[in-house]
């Protein structure tokens, strides 16, 4: 049996802290240990984008980390957009430009642009393609989701006017 290590983190802005194994993915202690199903696992290689989550507010692959290198870190997984209710205004763009058939990489592309439509208020849709590129969709041509990237912008834009 090997030896067990505690992670502590913040998640979602609430502490969580568990033992784990020290092989452990961070991924995998996200959907398994903590239980937010969100981050989805595609190509297990950080690859295809769909485990993207916020590290210290970057995106990062989270099936290419262990579990204890987010000891003392804050992460934030799709969970911590919004709800059905009250959507931050990417889960909304995504509603209104149909950015998503089948979903399951949409997490991914959603935490990729969080943080990277707060620095980019007036990019080319060239820049929005780039910023897409590391994240793989198998069931869209990708317009739809370049649509919804800039009705998102003009969202968010348009609320921190109104603040």
């Amino acid at each position: 049996m090997s030896e067990k290590f505690t992670v502590s983190a913040e998640i979602n802005g609430y502490p969580v802290s568990k033992q784990v194994e020290p092989r452990l993915l961070l991924s995998d202690f996200i959907r398994h240990e903590v239980g937010l199903t969100g981050t989805h696992v595609g190509c297990e290689h950080g690859v295809c984008g769909a485990c993207t989550i916020l590290f210290d507010g970057a995106p990062v692959r989270s099936c290419i980390m262990l579990a204890v290198q987010a000891h003392g870190h804050s992460i934030e997984t799709v969970e911590s957009l919004g709800t059905p209710d009250d959507m931050h205004p990417l889960q909304e763009a995504f509603h209104e430009a149909h950015g998503l058939q089948c979903g399951y990489c949409t997490p991914g592309i959603l935490m990729t642009l969080k943080p990277w439509i707060a620095d980019n208020p007036n990019p080319t849709e060239h820049e929005i393609r780039t910023a897409l590129s590391g994240n793989l969709c198998r069931c869209t041509g990708y317009q739809h989701i370049v649509e919804a990237v800039k009705i998102a912008i003009e969202k968010t834009h348009h609320t921190e006017e109104n603040e």
